[in-house]
Parts: C-alpha cells; structure tokens; sequence
C-alpha cells in the first residue's frame, strides 16, 4: 500500500479559528488536533457529535452515550486574526530566512 501524501494547511495546533461552513457557523474555537493526511481538523466545543460507549470494566471506562468534538474539513474554518481580532485568510512570507504565515488584513505574523 502507498504511503499517503501529507498536505500543506494554513491551519496549526492551538490556533484559534472561526467556523465558516456547516452546523456550527460562526463558532469560533481553537484547534485540538489537525490531520495532515485527511486535510481536517478538531475544533474545541464545535461539530459535537454521540458516540454510544461501550462498557469496559477491565479499563474502567463507564458505558453511555458521550459527546465528542468530530473533525471537520480544514476548508471550512478561518484564521482569527490575534492583532486585528478578524477572520482572515493566511499569506505566507519569508522572513530572516524562515517561511512565515501573515495576516492579510493587518500584515502581522500569525507564527510566534
């Protein structure tokens, strides 16, 4: 089996982003987990979904139903913006040798 091509996001881990599309619109939240492969990402309190649990008692893990944040398609969320506090789309720019994201609106660095 071929090895799956990771793709490139304007998305990382802890950013905090705004939901553009789906149930959730206008959600905003940071970023828990982001697949590479899959293009999606986990958004904190967003795109809730019920999973039914099975009882394990050797793990100790309680039976029910539990809510738990499904991951959603990179496409559908924006980047807020920590300076100008906007949604906004990401440009990329080298700066002192290093590929750095920039705000479009405000051109402040997103990468700290």
């Amino acid at each position: 089996m071929a090895k799956k091509d990771k793709k490139s996001l304007h998305v990382k881990n802890s950013d905090r982003v705004v939901i553009i599309a789906g149930k959730d619109k206008g959600k905003i939240g940071n970023i828990k987990k982001v697949d590479t492969v899959k293009g999606r990402v986990v958004v904190e309190g967003a795109n809730m979904v019920t999973k039914a649990q099975k009882p394990q008692p050797a793990a100790g893990i309680q039976g029910g139903l539990i809510k738990l944040e499904a991951p959603i398609d990179s496409s559908n969320v924006m980047i807020v913006c920590p300076a100008c506090e906007k949604a906004t789309r990401v440009q990329m720019k080298i700066v002192d040798g290093k590929k750095v994201r920039v705000c479009k609106k405000c051109g402040e660095q997103l990468d700290v």
